[in-house]
């Protein structure tokens, strides 16, 4: 069963999509649709990973393409992701903030 959601909104001239629960490669399709959309059409994307339970490399491959379409930041990442993209030095690639606020700067 599919436990994610993913809610999309406007932030301070920044576009914010909010994801919830666990991904991996057979989770991250609507994650996937969003942020590919998302970038394609607004400047500024935020990713929310508060609610994001799990994460492999499947969600970083997803973030390191999102990087590259647009002026893309990760908001206020769990405990496991900010330690996923630790151990894998993403954290080095893309702009995480602790809020959401902070990242689209309000």
């Amino acid at each position: 069963m599919d436990d994610t959601m993913v809610v999309q909104y406007e932030r301070c001239g920044a576009w914010v999509v909010a994801a919830r629960g666990a991904y991996d490669m057979n989770s991250i399709t609507a994650l996937g649709a969003a942020l590919e959309s998302a970038a394609k059409e607004h400047p500024k994307v935020v990713l929310d990973a508060s609610g994001i339970t799990f994460a492999d490399s499947t969600l970083l491959n997803l973030l390191i393409l999102t990087r590259q379409a647009a002026d893309f930041r990760v908001a206020a990442p769990t405990q496991q992701l900010t330690r996923l993209l630790e151990l894998t030095a993403v954290d080095t690639v893309l702009k995480v903030r602790a809020t959401v606020e902070e990242a689209a700067t309000c």
